[in-house]
């Protein structure tokens, strides 16, 4: 280890902490964006007389410009410089988020939301970038645990923060909020962010971006088009899904012969990182797919408004609040194999109790269980990216932490596909009502259907004159929520098996040991 690591003092100092602000600061827009939206899509349809397919593109491009850009953000890093990079990333997602708020039509906003997907692609693995060359490998666990706030409190913070929005003001609201905190964040990232020190220019590796960059998207557009189209045999579907993986396959065996491709998968040479990517995954799919259902389960079957059952799922946020502090420290103290497996377990106990929700299940209880959640949450993703992390040279951080934002981003967007399948797939076996019809489709309406659309309208409620086929469907719909949850605790309870591979002794860290970097100096 150099002796720049050696002399890293333990504890974070104010030059650090202003760095982390910055990176911060651009990790809320990015995140808190993507669950803004996702309570405005019916807002969106009422506002652009649009269908739920239709709407659902404002999230679907966002998550598509994401896959397309992040692939670049490693080799950009190395050529242009992390500090005018990041603020190129804050300056496009502001102003994307701005021509959102102006858009009169579904179609204009759709657009609008590709231009802040491709700054918020670059915001995360940037960010990383940053704080980890800032803090050394002596405080890095504590550095990204601070980068971890906002990953983790997002979800959480999104619904409150969009309900309210669109409950006192307006939807435009939800993309000009970003406008004063993007500001504040360019200057802030002028001021605080140290000079770049750009290497001297890398080949671009064009063959790699034509087939990793579209390859990502089309496979997530198939992967986001499976809710929608119900069966993965729809054209939609697993064309662009099988000519995606064809891609991000055909990458994989090519990548491995450029000096300098777009992704490095040699990188996962790296026995940390290898293991640290595979937890990752597992646990994304397994929690972000099942977790983005929590709030449904309070709208759809308890009847709560967006505000409240954003507030309900607050004390998961406290409970990670609690954690993440304390597994920052015990990050750059013990092996991260040794405290992540007891974090997974305190989640999959939390969860266990989704997967016998009813229609009548006590707040109590759940929100004691999402508290739980969230201890767990606190001492699991940000401790696996430390320890990835960790062990490469700062040559390999940027092009390291934008591996783990891919896969994060794939296994994100796969989690919550197939959480989405499941759920429709469980509502659909309910019993038809003999004689309706949706006036819409023509499909016939559910039981499970119409007691949910009946919790959010009082009018339509009133009006079935069969009390009990409300119950009936209610239940039926509350059951169905339980079985999808079954299975994301199935798959945390498996994340648990990657996880016990995790380091469980000390490993030198190289962060600073590459000679062709010198190590971030702070004043």
């Amino acid at each position: 280890m150099s002796s720049q690591s050696a002399a890293a003092p333990a504890k974070l100092d104010g030059a650090v902490l202003k760095i982390a602000g910055v990176v911060v600061l651009g990790a809320i827009m990015s995140i808190l964006d993507v669950t803004v939206v996702s309570v405005a899509l019916p807002t969106f349809q009422e506002e652009f007389n649009a269908t739920y397919a239709e709407v659902a593109w404002t999230m679907t491009a966002y998550t598509l410009a994401l896959a397309t850009v992040i692939p670049l953000t490693g080799w950009a890093a190395d050529r242009f410089g992390t500090k005018r990079l990041y603020m190129t990333a804050l300056l496009l997602f502001t102003i994307g988020s701005v021509l959102c708020a102006t858009a009169d039509s579904i179609g204009q906003l759709i657009g609008y939301r590709v231009l802040q997907g491709l700054g918020g692609g670059m915001l995360m693995p940037l960010g990383m970038t940053i704080m980890t060359r800032a803090a050394g490998p002596e405080r890095i666990g504590r550095l990204m645990a601070v980068l971890g706030i906002p990953m983790l409190l997002g979800p959480i913070g999104g619904p409150i923060l969009g309900g309210w929005l669109i409950d006192s003001y307006s939807w435009h609201w939800i993309f000009l909020i970003n406008l004063p905190i993007g500001l504040a964040a360019l200057i802030y990232a002028q001021v605080v962010l140290p000079a770049d020190r750009p290497e001297p220019s890398e080949s671009f590796d064009f063959i790699g971006m034509l087939m990793l960059s579209p390859g990502l998207a089309l496979f997530l557009y198939g992967v986001s088009s499976l809710p929608e189209e119900q069966t993965i045999t729809a054209n939609k579907v697993w064309i662009p899904m099988l000519v995606g993986a064809a891609l991000v396959i055909g990458f994989i065996f090519y990548s491995f012969k450029p000096v300098h491709p777009l992704l490095d998968l040699r990188l996962l040479r790296n026995r940390n990182l290898t293991v640290a990517s595979i937890t990752l995954a597992v646990f994304t799919v397994a929690f972000m797919g099942a977790g983005l259902l929590f709030p449904s389960y309070f709208l759809q079957i308890r009847g709560e408004s967006t505000l409240h059952a954003g507030l309900l799922m607050a004390p998961q946020g406290i409970g990670a609040m609690v954690t993440m502090p304390i597994a920052g420290i015990l990050a750059d103290k013990h092996p991260v194999g040794r405290t992540v497996p007891f974090a997974l377990l305190l989640i999959a106990g939390g969860f266990y109790t989704f997967t016998q929700v009813g229609t009548d299940t006590s707040y109590l209880l759940l929100c004691g269980s999402l508290f739980v959640m969230g201890l767990g949450m606190g001492g699991t993703m940000m401790p696996i990216m430390t320890s990835a992390l960790r062990t490469l040279k700062n040559h390999d951080v940027a092009r390291g932490s934008t591996l783990l934002n891919i896969l994060q981003q794939i296994a994100g967007s796969v989690g919550s596909a197939v959480m989405s399948v499941i759920l429709t797939s469980e509502l659909n076996g309910s019993p038809a009502i003999p004689g309706v019809t949706n006036p819409e489709t023509g499909a016939p309406v559910t039981e499970a259907g119409l007691a949910m659309a009946a919790q959010s309208d009082p009018a339509l409620a009133a009006s079935v004159p069969d009390p009990t086929l409300i119950e009936r469907g209610l239940q039926f719909a509350a059951d169905s929520f339980a079985n999808t949850f079954m299975v994301g605790f199935v798959l945390t309870v498996l994340t648990i098996v990657p996880a016990l591979f995790l380091p469980r002794k000390h490993e030198e860290s190289h962060l600073l040991d590459d000679e062709n970097i010198p190590p971030v100096v702070l004043h």
